[in-house]
């Protein structure tokens, strides 16, 4: 069933040309992070566009409920009153994080090294996903957790009352990880070191400098060095959030595979650590081109125009860009079933542990539907059968409740000659709750089933 009630069966049925402007919604990881950073600043901060979804509003509930005053004036316009680095107040209540991954770990981050007690909980979904990610980092600032066997929710945090500096250098690739230890070290004396092997997206980096923290970078023989300094006073500031890679690569993606499709995707964030699939796309032979390149709040940004692109080939994706693209695997798997031959797509373990296992989800799927899968446990490949596919539809997949895995079979139904099914469309509204009418907008044909 969805995060937040019963299950919303959908349907895509095969599509005509989709043409038109697609404006997907604000960018999500950037959208948290607007949040806590306000709340966590000394004054007003004010947000334009808003990712609205479930994710970031359960986000906006916690930090109200930390003492942060957070308010929606519409129309994707909010503000959000600060109590300041170490001002956070216990909640009175358990803190639920919905569906958002993101959000527990950033929240246990920056309440970590506040001498306090919160408890954590999430949708089925969360409660399944592993913590101890985060948990043992903080656990170095002198943090204690106390969770389900293996580490899951519901949880309870116990910050720490004298927090320490730490160094720490990261296990697997995870920009949530990097950036619970950075939220945590703003609270701590000193100066707190994250070293990563691979580069992560780095819009905490970025967004803490801009309100006003001493954030280092630098390449070192281990990889990247990032380096706080705690104890800082965060200064309010007036965030414009670009729209969302992320969702921006459901209707690019639905392009590329329908028949003579045009759709313009006005600007999207193109971070180099997370624009990943768009260049993947692009290398495989897909008539995507980037328009209007320019530097908005210190993101690059472009509007992405996407066409039909029926001379794809299947490639080899360098597994160092997945930590840039490992959200997008799933729907590059769709187009990847469009491509001529195979697509190979290593060292992404990371799919493992997601909202869901979405090597597992993808594959069962799209084995459903027709196509060949091979995986193992670090990498997978789909066996693409050209400009027609190797999908033919006709099935019912599980969602498992990950909305990226429902809108992913959602964009495969629209180049199938049947109808592709999901059982719930509900976990959809977690990051994207305009995707039905903006793809039928186009002139896709998802309907509830």
């Amino acid at each position: 069933m969805s995060s937040h009630g019963e299950p919303i069966p959908m349907q895509s049925s095969k599509a005509g040309p989709l043409r038109g402007e697609a404006n997907v919604p604000g960018d999500k990881s950037i959208s948290h992070r607007a949040l806590i950073f306000g709340a966590m600043a000394v004054g007003e901060t004010t947000i334009t566009g808003l990712l609205e979804g479930e994710d970031v509003l359960d986000t906006a509930k916690a930090m109200q409920a930390f003492g942060a005053t957070v308010t929606n004036h519409g129309g994707g316009k909010w503000s959000v009153r600060g109590v300041g680095v170490g001002g956070f107040s216990e909640p009175e209540n358990v803190i639920d994080c919905g569906n958002s991954g993101t959000g527990v770990r950033l929240i246990m981050g920056c309440m970590a090294t506040s001498d306090m007690s919160v408890t954590f909980t999430g949708d089925a979904s969360l409660r399944s996903r592993p913590m101890a990610r985060v948990t043992d980092p903080i656990a170095l600032f002198g943090a204690q957790s106390h969770g389900r066997s293996g580490g899951r929710l519901p949880m309870t945090i116990v910050g720490a009352a004298d927090p320490v500096p730490v160094e720490y250098v990261t296990p697997v690739p995870s920009a949530q990880v990097k950036s619970a230890v950075l939220l945590a070290g703003l609270n701590a004396p000193g100066q707190t070191v994250v070293i990563e092997k691979e580069a992560t997206r780095d819009h905490t980096e970025r967004m803490l400098n801009g309100f006003g923290a001493s954030v280092i970078t630098e390449e070192v023989p281990e990889g990247r060095k990032i380096t706080l300094t705690g104890q800082p006073e965060l200064k309010p500031q007036e965030i414009v959030v670009p729209r969302d890679p992320s969702s921006a690569a459901f209707p690019v993606c639905a392009a590329l595979i329908v028949e003579g499709s045009d759709v313009l995707v006005p600007n999207i964030g193109l971070n180099p650590t997370r624009a990943g699939l768009f260049e993947t796309l692009r290398d495989m032979g897909a008539d995507l081109t980037y328009e209007n390149l320019r530097t908005e709040g210190g993101e690059p940004v472009a509007d992405l125009r996407a066409k039909y692109s029926p001379n794809m080939k299947g490639i080899e994706v360098p597994a160092e860009r997945a930590a840039s693209m490992i959200d997008e695997y799933p729907v590059l798997s769709v187009v990847a079933s469009f491509a001529s031959g195979k697509t190979f797509m290593p060292g992404v373990k990371e799919l493992r542990v997601k909202e869901s296992d979405r090597i597992d989800a993808m594959a069962q799927g799209l084995r459903a539907c027709g196509v060949q899968v091979d995986e193992g446990d670090d990498w997978w490949a789909v066996h693409g059968g050209g400009a027609g596919g190797s999908a033919k539809g006709g099935a019912t997949v599980e969602s498992r409740l990950d909305h990226r895995i429902a809108m992913s079979f959602m964009v495969l139904g629209m180049g199938t000659p049947e109808p592709v099914r999901v059982d719930d469309g509900g976990p959809i509204a977690t990051s994207f709750p305009i995707f039905e009418a903006l793809m039928n907008g186009l002139g896709a044909k998802v309907a509830r089933a």
